[in-house]
Formats: structure tokens, C-alpha cells, sequence
């Protein structure tokens, strides 16, 4: 829902695009909609469901012609399997998206996650992947690093994210993670390896890579 990271999802869906002129580029409907209600305090059960906004905004992409939604937020797909039945079109799950390039790249090393509140507490990724050893942010953690860091690449103060981030990548590093997952697609836009200090999978480049998969007619499955 953030639009920086709509952009930056846009970036690695063309750098992810096998061509060279523009008509070999997948045809793109994009709505971009910050007003849908924030997805962590709707989580807490202190907000409006975002549902409704989400599902108004796909029926949008799919009256203009969408056989395709993917959506570049990853606390959003908390509501995944609703707005996927309103919507009556295939979807790709960008955790599933991120958690098979962890697979394919990392196996199953311990992994920490970077990620909202509302992502992390509600096991959206751990309990797709029960199999791995995660490395969490702590409540405190979440407090001091990761919100706020998320917040301020939302402002536009990207300095203060990529340090508020790779302050708490350093602290899931010294709790064993070998690699590290960037689950909220603000996180990759200031935070990657060299700044993480360990492997990163990036979820918004892996829904990117999935998306010209499928468009291409590949299909890869997510494992």
C-alpha cells in the first residue's frame, strides 16, 4: 500500500523482465491506493479491516482487464484468502514467493525476519515455513528498530530507516540467523546484504520474479 515500495516493486518487476524493446514488457495496471486503512492497526483490532479498499482496489485492476493481481505488502496478506475469493482471479501469495527463493538459496538455515508488527506476531510467515529455525524481533526490538525504521522509509528519511533496520538486522545476526528475510516491502528499499551483513531474500524482488514466471507462460512453483 506504501507507494514507494509500489515503485520499487514496478523497478524489479522490468529489471526481472527478459526484454529488449518495450513491447517485450508485461502490460501493467497498477492502483496504488495509500488511504487503504493501515493493515497493523487493523490487526491489533484498533483500526478499520482494510478489506473492503483492498477489495474495491482490485476490482479496479480486474474491470481493466486483469487476469493477474499481486499485491506488494506483505501484512496485507493477512487477508489474502478473502479478497482472493471477492476478486474471482489467480493471485500469487508474495510470502510463499519470498519463503521458495529462501528455499532454493538458504535451505532451511536459520533465517530472522525483518518485518510490521502485525506480520511478525501473527506467524504469516512462520507458520508457512514451521520447518525453519526463525530468528524474531522482539517486542522491544520492534519498538526501538524495526517500526519506527519502517515508518521512516514511509517519510522519505531513508537514512534513519536503513540505520534503525540494520540495527535490528545486527541483533537477529547475533542470535544465530544465517540469512534474513525482508518481510515488509519498505525493508528493501534501504536495507540488503552488504548492509544486513548476512544474505538477504528480498520479498518484493522474489513476487517480481514470480509474476514474470507466471506471465511468461513458466509458471515456477514457489518451492
Amino acid at each position: 500500500m506504501g507507494p514507494l515500495a509500489t515503485v520499487d516493486f514496478m523497478h524489479k518487476l522490468l529489471a526481472a523482465t527478459p526484454a529488449t524493446r518495450d513491447q517485450d514488457h508485461l502490460p501493467l495496471l497498477v492502483s496504488s491506493i495509500p488511504q487503504v486503512p493501515d493493515r497493523t492497526a487493523a490487526y491489533r483490532g484498533e483500526g478499520a479491516s482494510p478489506l473492503p479498499a483492498l477489495i474495491a482496489s482490485g476490482r479496479r485492476l480486474v474491470d481493466g482487464g486483469a487476469s493477474l493481481i499481486v499485491m506488494p505488502c506483505n501484512t496485507a496478506h493477512l487477508w489474502f484468502e478473502p479478497l482472493q475469493e471477492a476478486l474471482g482471479v489467480p493471485m500469487l501469495h508474495l510470502v510463499d514467493a519470498a519463503l521458495g527463493e529462501a528455499r532454493r538459496t538458504l535451505g532451511d538455515a536459520p533465517l530472522g525476519l525483518l518485518a510490521t508488527e502485525a506480520t511478525v506476531t501473527s506467524g504469516l510467515y512462520t507458520a508457512r515455513a514451521p520447518q525453519i529455525a526463525w530468528r524474531l524481533p522482539t517486542g522491544r526490538e520492534l519498538a526501538q528498530w524495526v517500526t519506527p525504521g519502517i515508518a521512516a522509509v514511509k517519510a522519505g528519511d531513508l537514512a534513519s530507516g536503513r540505520r534503525l533496520l540494520a540495527a535490528a538486522a545486527d541483533s537477529l545476526k547475533s542470535r544465530g540467523a544465517q540469512g534474513l528475510v525482508l518481510g515488509c516491502t519498505e525493508i528493501p528499499i534501504v536495507l540488503d546484504g552488504n548492509a544486513a551483513r548476512m544474505p538477504v531474500i528480498d520479498a518484493t524482488a522474489a513476487l517480481a520474479r514470480c509474476t514474470v514466471a507466471w506471465v511468461t507462460g513458466r509458471r515456477r512453483p514457489f518451492g
